[in-house]
């Protein structure tokens, strides 16, 4: 039995989507938050924020800023910062605490607006350690560190950071919990990230919404790791339902492939390969595998076939011997023929040239039989040279050649290496004898016999 051809190169995926940094962004009344969606809660947002008087930035510190903000806005990141360091560098305009920390919260808004990440964290640190900052602006700040931190590999401090945010933050949200999920996989602290998804997903899952996809391909990475291949199908099944992506569909009949669900995995790379989704010859050649197996031979030799012409398959001798093969299964033996003859051009065996001349014996074609059997013996190497042979003696025997045919049977007697081979070739030398002597009888009385006619 072939084996099935599994189409995993599973876990070869990316599941880690580029991360999108929420800046805190500075707006005209200087404040800001990185999670704008959770404003939107009704209870507090925040653990222990103790009531304190509204700071306020000075009129000359305001004026000055709403001047960087007019440059903001149009997006001229090297003047804002120019304008930003010379507020910095001056020791009257912005001089409280307060007002530092909104000069800061500028900076590190310009500078991850310039892609410059290690600047941006520099001033956002500033802002989480200043004496005037306001402590929901320290909090949210820190998340947006995390998100910095994660963008620049430094994963160690990005978990830090968020989990400081999480453990301060009254509601925590499912999109915190995913971004630590995934940072908590690149420390190669599984458990920790499964954990995190889980909640997210399931706390999603509750609500009646849909989790992000990338969760879902976390998760699923996290449970191949653990060999928990039915939780991994689980969850490809959800991915091709909800966000159906071919690599999904291929990785999904995968994983069929190692459940040894032969019939599932069938139907799912079928759905890849009438999308035209696969263009490798492992992959074609993989379903062809599958509908042998599943004893669907027309199917195989169908696909097989069009992956020739379409030039993915290669024709080589040991694919034209699974084309010649499915196309023998499906008793399309003409099209076997010709696909085994093009296989042994391509082979120094002599194994093919024997499986040809067994069907020519089968399409009652002895002269092709006997013809193909010979050459067979002449490569060698043949795997049943006994029944190559038996080939060859069946052949001569229906063209009347006798004394030829107890030849081949006699060596397929010699090459015979148990007793039940030999039981066969002892047969026909019997046969062989007896009816080439009755033969021989009456064409010495003068009857018209059939004589041998290789």
């Amino acid at each position: 039995m072939l084996k099935y051809i599994t189409t995993i190169a599973l876990f070869s995926v990316v599941f880690l989507m580029p991360v999108m940094v929420s800046t805190v962004v500075p707006s005209s009344d200087f404040g800001g938050s990185a999670l704008a969606e959770e404003k939107k809660e009704k209870e507090p947002k925040y653990k222990n924020v103790k009531t304190r008087k509204r700071q306020s930035v000075g009129a000359k510190c305001g004026k000055a800023l709403e001047k960087i903000q007019v440059v903001l806005e149009e997006e001229d990141w090297p003047k804002s910062m120019e304008m930003l360091e010379d507020i910095e560098a001056s020791t009257k305009t912005c001089k409280s605490p307060y007002e530092q920390t909104q000069l800061w919260k500028f900076k590190g808004y310009v500078y991850y607006s310039l892609d410059d990440f290690p600047g941006a964290i520099r001033s956002y640190k500033q802002v989480i350690n200043g004496e005037g900052t306001p402590e929901d602006l320290r909090l949210d700040t820190r998340y947006t560190l995390a998100q910095l931190f994660t963008a620049e590999e430094r994963y160690a401090e990005a978990a830090e950071e968020l989990e400081i945010w999480i453990e301060e933050s009254t509601i925590v949200s499912n999109a915190a919990r995913g971004l630590l999920a995934q940072i908590y996989y690149q420390l190669d602290r599984k458990e920790d990230a499964l954990t995190m998804l889980e909640l997210a997903i399931d706390d999603v899952e509750s609500k009646g919404k849909l989790p992000k996809e990338r969760w879902w391909s976390l998760q699923r990475v996290l449970y191949y790791e653990k060999n928990d291949y039915n939780r991994v199908v689980e969850i490809l099944e959800k991915l091709v339902k909800h966000y159906p992506k071919w690599t999904f569909w291929k990785q999904l009949g995968g994983m069929y492939g190692e459940q040894e669900r032969p019939l599932d995995q069938l139907v799912a790379s079928e759905v890849v390969y009438i999308n035209d989704r696969f263009d490798k010859e492992n992959q074609v050649m993989g379903v062809g595998y599958m509908y042998l197996a599943a004893e669907v031979p027309y199917k195989a030799a169908q696909i097989i076939s069009k992956g020739m012409n379409d030039e993915i398959i290669e024709r080589n001798a040991k694919n034209l011997e699974v084309l010649g093969t499915a196309w023998y299964q499906a008793k399309e033996l003409n099209r076997a023929l010709s696909s085994l003859d093009s296989a042994s051009q391509h082979s120094d065996s002599g194994d093919l040239q024997a499986r040809m001349a067994g069907i020519y014996l089968d399409l009652g074609k002895d002269k092709e039989a006997y013809k193909a059997s010979l050459k067979a013996a002449e490569k060698g190497n043949i795997k049943r040279a006994s029944s190559n042979y038996l080939i060859m003696g069946n052949a001569l025997v229906n063209m009347h050649c006798y004394k030829d045919a107890i030849s081949a049977f006699q060596k397929a007697l010699k090459v015979s290496e148990t007793k039940k081979e030999k039981k066969f070739p002892t047969q026909w030398i019997r046969y062989a004898d007896v009816e080439g002597t009755r033969l021989g009888k009456l064409r010495d009385l003068g009857a018209k016999v059939p004589s041998c006619r290789k």
